[in-house]
């Protein structure tokens, strides 16, 4: 049996303890060998899956905090990058194992169909894991960008309330800056203080009402 590592310090002194432990299984010779290999490579994998949930976990809670849609959103993406890296390398070698039991196998795993089958269904855990975390991830994604969305209404809500205030006063000062002749207005004395009143008061209705609805 030959095995390649890349960018890993983790060896298979742990398989070699197992096979040493187990003589009567190891009479199967390399196919024995080749499953336990196989068997320390997927259950790897667990933790791997433990830790994007919990990485999920995490975000989720932050889903609804005020000012952190923006940054889940990068979050969602890097786990969503991992998510994909994981399931590049274990469909593949889902594939390869179920053509190791049933049927016609390599000479070199014969009658090691059963524990071949407990791989596969390792894999298959990992994978319907996978698919659930991937599920979720697009979830979560979706409810961000809702999130965005929900904020950038509200500051156009605030926007378009404070530009309707501002028309008030711009509207009646506009008219009575042109400076028409015939303006019976001008000449009253009460006319600028009821302007300028007027004006408030338009303005302190419209405050209230936006208030009211949660513009402002």
């Amino acid at each position: 049996m030959l095995t390649v590592r890349h960018r890993t310090h983790l060896g298979f002194a742990a398989v070699r303890a197992r096979t040493e432990r187990e003589p009567e299984l190891l009479k199967h010779g390399s196919g024995y060998v080749f499953y336990a290999v196989m068997d320390n490579v997927v259950d790897r994998y667990f933790p791997v899956i433990d830790a994007l949930e919990s990485e999920l976990e995490t975000i989720e809670e932050q889903i609804f905090e005020r000012n952190a849609a923006r940054s889940n959103i990068k979050s969602l993406y890097a786990l969503k990058k991992k998510l994909m890296t994981l399931k590049h390398a274990v469909d593949p070698l889902m594939e390869a194992t179920g053509r190791l039991y049933g049927g016609r196998v390599p000479q070199i795993c014969s009658g090691m169909g059963e524990y071949f089958r407990d791989v596969y269904d390792h894999l298959h855990r990992i994978h319907a894991s996978l698919e659930g975390i991937r599920e979720m991830l697009t979830t979560a994604i979706q409810v961000n960008l809702g999130m965005i969305s929900l904020a950038d209404n509200e500051i156009t809500k605030k926007l378009a309330a404070w530009a309707a205030i501002i028309a008030v006063p711009t509207m009646v000062a506009g008219i009575y800056g042109m400076n028409f002749e015939v303006m019976p207005e001008l000449k009253w004395t009460f006319g600028y203080p009821l302007a300028v009143l007027s004006m408030v008061v338009i303005d302190v209705y419209l405050y209230y009402r936006f208030r009211k609805i949660k513009w402002l």
